[in-house]
């Protein structure tokens, strides 16, 4: 089952058929809750998530509480992401290396998690002085492909914040490339969202590509039910001026109430509260 679960949250993103089943080992739980939380299932994944941040082994309790900072920023809270990102950090600044896992669920993959989550914050509150020094700290060219696919996210952000928008591209295809050769669905999907922005915000005569990326991981994210970045990717295709750009908001906005009605009390409240979230 777990390693089903691995390929649902880190490969080709089909859940196993007992994907709503609770799995009884730590790192099971861990997967199921990053499946959880791509389909926008969010209080089934924190209720797991929470669980896991009080338990003995330190490289879980610090993936689990980074996945839920990730949950919170993707609806808009990044202060309540800060401070979950300090905790992972906190959770794994001196364990030991350890034994490497392919897809960073282990010490080193945790702690470059918690760096890039504390960016990823940081970003999210303008301060891109710190995010920036953050990303570095991350030391993101040694880590694994995960490490690596979100590193390029980040990059690409903070230079499109900072309106440096032709210095995003690299990044942006950077975690592209990445993504694809890992074979990583829902990674490749945000990949696509990103790097599909980050062309068009350039100005560059690649608007058409732009335009094609996004609506590719428009439809990847429908196939596979990734709602936390199919409403997303809705809203961005409709900002594209698609022909169909007022049946793509409402797309959008339809699969943003279905992922509230599926949020916990504080996921939900954070969106009610936060700029970036539009209800």
């Amino acid at each position: 089952m777990e390693s089903s679960l691995r390929s649902a949250a880190f490969g080709d993103g089909v859940p196993p058929p007992s994907f709503f089943a609770v799995p009884a080992s730590p790192r099971g739980r861990l997967l199921a809750a990053i499946g959880l939380g791509a389909r926008g299932r969010y209080a089934a994944a924190a209720t797991l998530l929470n669980g896991l941040r009080t338990g003995k082994d330190p490289v879980v309790a610090s993936l689990a509480a980074s996945t839920l900072a990730s949950h919170r920023r993707q609806l808009g809270g990044h202060a309540a992401a800060l401070v979950l990102d300090g905790e992972a950090l906190a959770r794994v600044i001196t364990e030991p290396r350890g034994e490497p896992d392919p897809d960073g669920l282990d010490a080193e993959g945790a702690r470059a998690d918690a760096l890039l989550g504390l960016a990823a914050d940081n970003l999210g509150r303008g301060r891109l002085a710190a995010a920036r020094r953050l990303l570095t700290r991350a030391d993101v060219h040694t880590g694994n492909w995960r490490t690596r696919t979100r590193a390029g996210w980040v990059g690409a952000e903070i230079e499109l914040a900072s309106n440096i928008s032709a210095a995003a591209i690299a990044p942006a295809e950077m975690a592209w490339k990445t993504a694809l050769a890992r074979g990583a669905c829902r990674h490749v999907v945000k990949s696509q969202l990103v790097l599909g922005v980050t062309i068009a915000n350039a100005g560059s005569a690649e608007r058409e590509r732009a335009k094609a990326l996004v609506e590719s991981a428009r439809e990847t994210a429908e196939k596979y039910e990734f709602n936390s970045l199919l409403w997303v990717a809705c809203l961005v295709e409709a900002d594209f001026g698609a022909g169909h750009a007022d049946e793509y908001r409402f797309r959008g906005a339809e699969v943003l109430h279905a992922v509230l009605r599926h949020a916990d009390p504080c996921g939900r409240w954070l969106a009610r509260e936060s700029p970036w979230v539009p209800l």
